[in-house]
């Protein structure tokens, strides 16, 4: 009888509801005993696998999920410095009291985000957080998009990586406008201006955006590199005209022939404070601080948190291993190896970086096409001498553009060459000075591969 009075299709909807329901509530159960399997019997972190068994039996947990958020979904997207910037903005809300779904590994694709917003229920689905903090894959942005209306998207830069799966940035950057215009107004975009193409980006979309980025001169390039990504105009395609970079194609410019320009900064950088090494992690605490400011966070709060906090795992994360000083530099990509060679350059001159290992990999997560190592200039690397040692699944490549890279210098380099990863670790750790800190750089699957020798855990 109730059903026949009820307006025509609720019915149905309430119907499909509840049976959404229970089949949200299996894949919960199902998700949660294949993380207790896979983390009892250590065979990695289960950040991947609930998630893509939870999607089998609900294919919409996702939504699902996300619409249990109280507060807000905070998407950060970019090529590098999502999970630094993640673990930062996570630090900086929880300390302010809220709960905090956060996809912490770095799995950044679907089955990884389902699978951390699935830490935080109960058995029967029920998501305990304020707010969702997720790392998204670029490729993915436009998918998740049709499935969540953020609070807050985050976008970091946007550099050639993993050309196998991507293609070049200004494809990307156009399918991301295509998937945020539609959007309701009140979402806020938060964009680095110092990249052109973000900065592009946001000036033609209706919601409310602001911008982050650097204005310290001193701190630009001697010269522009010669593997950067995007020096062109994306307004009319005319070669923009810099007065600097700070790394790669970021920087200060304008565009001659159309008047295009960098958008005014919501910050001062040269007010911030920053404690992890590399200019890239400047950039990374002014997007967290923004974002926090955004929500609520007075800034004496975020300077507290910036002051005291410490690295995500592999990025310029340290460790001590027997008694020595290692600190892992993930180096995925042209941008990524060059300010990390840049960093290391900073700390040599300092005297303590004198033995280096170098891990190239060409897995699914890394990208199977390494020919971006050419792009590099580790021709640098070479030049401050010492030691360095070279694995990795692709160890001879690598070990061929270093070799190249040799010249006559006034700092002889030591190349060795070492296939097997724990005998290239136990290597560099022998030939690294007792008062020095062995720098380590990784691409991504080396870093975890690094990270699980030297501690002896897993992370995916």
């Amino acid at each position: 009888m109730n059903r026949e009075a009820a307006p025509s299709g609720r019915s149905v909807d309430v119907s499909q509801s509840v049976l959404d329901q229970v089949r949200l509530s299996l894949s919960v159960g199902a998700a949660k005993s294949v993380t207790s399997l896979v983390r009892g019997f250590r065979l990695g972190a289960a950040s991947v696998l609930p998630g893509s068994i939870a999607r089998r039996i609900q294919p919409h947990a996702l939504p699902l999920l996300l619409a249990q958020v109280r507060r807000g979904v905070i998407l950060i997207v970019g090529t590098n410095g999502k999970t630094t910037t993640a673990l930062l903005l996570r630090t900086l809300l929880e300390r302010q009291g809220w709960r905090v779904a956060h996809n912490a590994t770095g799995a950044n694709l679907i089955n990884g985000l389902v699978t951390a917003l699935m830490e935080h229920t109960n058995m029967v689905g029920l998501l305990d957080a304020d707010y969702a903090i997720l790392e998204v894959d670029e490729n993915i942005l436009p998918l998740l998009l049709q499935d969540c209306q953020p609070q807050v998207i985050l976008g970091l830069n946007l550099f050639r990586d993993q050309l196998d799966r991507y293609g070049e940035v200004d494809t990307i950057s156009q399918r991301w406008l295509k998937a945020i215009a539609p959007l309701p107004d009140q979402t806020r975009v938060i964009l680095n201006a110092d990249d052109p193409t973000l900065c592009h980006l946001g000036q033609q979309l209706s919601q409310t955006v602001r911008f982050f980025g650097l204005n310290e001169p001193e701190r630009y390039l001697e010269e522009i590199p010669h593997a950067v990504d995007s020096i062109y105009c994306p307004s009319c395609g005319y070669p923009l005209d810099y007065k600097g970079v700070y790394l790669s194609h970021l920087g200060d410019y304008h565009c001659a022939s159309c008047g295009f320009s960098k958008s005014s900064l919501a910050v001062n950088s040269q007010e911030w404070p920053q404690i992890l090494i590399g200019i890239y992690n400047k950039y990374n605490t002014l997007a967290a601080g923004l974002v926090a400011e955004e929500l609520g966070i007075e800034r004496a709060d975020i300077y507290d948190t910036v002051k005291t906090f410490k690295a995500a795992f592999g990025r310029a994360e340290e460790l001590v291993v027997q008694g020595k000083k290692v600190r892992i530099l993930l180096s995925k990509n042209p941008v990524g190896m060059n300010e990390t060679i840049r960093a290391v350059h900073d700390i040599q001159k300092q005297g303590g970086a004198s033995t280096k290992l170098v891990v190239l990999n060409d897995r699914t997560p890394d990208g199977t096409d390494v020919s971006w190592i050419w792009d590099v200039d580790t021709e640098k690397l070479v030049a401050l001498g010492g030691t360095i040692v070279v694995s990795g699944d692709r160890v001879y490549d690598m070990a061929l553009r270093l070799k190249y890279s040799q010249s006559d210098s006034e700092h002889p380099c030591e190349l060795i060459i070492k296939e097997d990863l724990q005998e290239a670790i136990k290597t560099a750790l022998a030939h690294t000075p007792a008062d020095e800190t062995l720098h380590i750089l990784p691409t991504y699957s080396a870093m975890l591969e690094v990270r699980g020798l030297l501690t002896g855990r897993q992370i995916l």
